[in-house]
């Protein structure tokens, strides 16, 4: 079977990167990949096979890309379940890289590249870069994680791809950060948005001269975020702010990227075809609906995912997007169909928190929910810290501002809930992905 993607060594440039090709020629080559990519996968993959026969559909099936809806679904479970070398498609002697992920019950998910997958990651993710307005000889501080989690080396190739300078100092250690940053003159940072708002405190209680540091591009991901996180953080630091989105199961970094109108997150779907499902149903949603995301690889040889459940609640946006790209977009994603949770019969999420939170004039971008139970009945303590100026007001002041906050959420989630004020610094700080959710509840 002839290989569906040739690996560029010409120098990366952003006109070259399909990110710009006409909607005939992009559906043709989606056409082409996908029916490349099912075919190798039915031959290699015993689970998508068996599947694929249960459902009565073959290869010769896929005459067209809306054919794509009569292929079963594949979900995190298979790939637990098929640990750790299961779904793979090439033979060992072909997998020139391993990773995991960062989950923390039961076993990892491993995912595997070829040399040729390699080389689209690091396309993809220079052409993510580019699109965040990061250019060639740029110096990219990388505070992403390294080791099994595909952050750090995902960022890392796709930067020096694009032609930067990469530092690749890393998660962590934030008094080194502070002092790379301002020494080497760093103009992008990749990393978690919570962990930068940490690196921005501790840079101001440090008396780091912002300002005048040449900083002008947050690459941020690895976990939800919402808009407002994004405006303070532009607002406190002065730069610009971009949301980026990928999954270890599908390539790690680079499944897709805001780009300078910072209106939705354009999907790389000449690699990645993106689909938006009823959640409850599996039926696929139209256009501007919204729906959880599901992703098929287009050129993955070594682990080709055929229409992954990511769990990510979206909606493709219809309108083409100011910057002239032709690849779709979607909404940004605030939450997640799996980290819901139920309180007194309410469905939760995480975002829709940390949305009525910074609604709130005196509040940090730093929260806690805690969830307990008394006797029968769920309990739900939102911790956020507060401003120094709300902690010298009187205590009239500080019940009136926790009153606010209160009634806030209660008007975003239709629940009153419990509502504590912290100092500031005194919730935990993760320099990974942060922990939003306590759910102390037996059972």
């Amino acid at each position: 079977m002839p290989d569906p993607v040739a690996p560029s060594a010409q120098p990366f440039s952003p006109a070259s990167a399909s990110d710009y090709l006409p909607g005939p020629q992009l559906r043709a080559l989606q056409l082409s990949r996908l029916q490349a990519t099912v075919a190798r996968a039915y031959e290699r993959v015993p689970l998508f096979r068996e599947r694929c026969e249960q459902h009565g559909v073959t290869p010769a099936a896929i005459q067209g890309l809306d054919d794509l809806r009569h292929l079963p679904f594949t979900v995190k479970d298979d790939l637990r379940e098929t640990y750790p070398f299961g779904l793979f498609a090439s033979p060992r002697e072909e997998i020139v890289r391993l990773h995991a992920s960062s989950g923390t019950t039961g076993k990892p998910i491993v995912v595997a590249y070829t040399h040729d997958d390699l080389a689209v990651w690091s396309e993809v993710v220079a052409r993510t870069l580019s699109a965040c307005g990061v250019h060639p000889g740029d110096t990219v501080q990388n505070a992403f994680g390294y080791g099994l989690f595909t952050g750090g080396l995902g960022a890392h190739y796709g930067a020096e791809r694009l032609g930067a300078t990469v530092i690749p100092i890393s998660g962590g250690n934030t008094e080194r950060q502070m002092m790379v940053m301002r020494d080497l003159g760093v103009t992008t940072l990749c990393a978690t948005p919570s962990y930068f708002l940490h690196l921005l405190e501790r840079a101001h209680a440090a008396g780091l001269d912002w300002p005048n540091l040449p900083l002008r591009v947050g690459v941020f991901g690895a976990e939800p975020w919402t808009e407002a996180m994004r405006q303070r953080i532009e607002r406190e630091s002065g730069i610009r702010a971009y949301d980026i989105y990928g999954l270890s199961e599908i390539i790690g970094p680079g499944v897709g990227s805001e780009c300078c109108a910072q209106q939705g997150l354009h999907i790389f779907e000449d690699h990645f075809y993106p689909e938006i499902i009823d959640p409850a149903t599996g039926e696929p949603l139209p256009d501007g609906e919204e729906g959880e995301l599901v992703l098929t690889t287009l050129s993955k040889q070594a682990m080709p995912m055929i229409r992954y459940r990511t769990r990510d609640i979206t909606a493709i946006i219809p309108e083409p997007c100011d910057c002239g790209r032709t690849l779709r977009r979607i909404q940004r994603i605030g939450r997640r169909s799996d980290d819901m949770f139920i309180i007194r019969g309410i469905n939760v999420f995480p975002a829709q928190v940390e949305t009525a939170l910074l609604a709130v004039e005196g509040t940090l971008p730093h929260y806690q929910i805690t969830l307990a139970r008394q006797g029968s009945l769920d309990q739900m303590e939102v911790a956020v810290e507060v401003t120094e100026s709300v902690l010298s007001d009187t205590v009239g002041g500080m019940e009136a501002l926790r009153k606010r906050l209160a009634d806030a959420l209660e008007h975003v989630i239709g629940l009153r809930v419990g509502v504590r004020l912290a100092e500031p610094q005194s919730l935990p700080r993760s320099e990974g992905k942060a922990k939003r959710v306590i759910d102390n509840r037996e059972g």
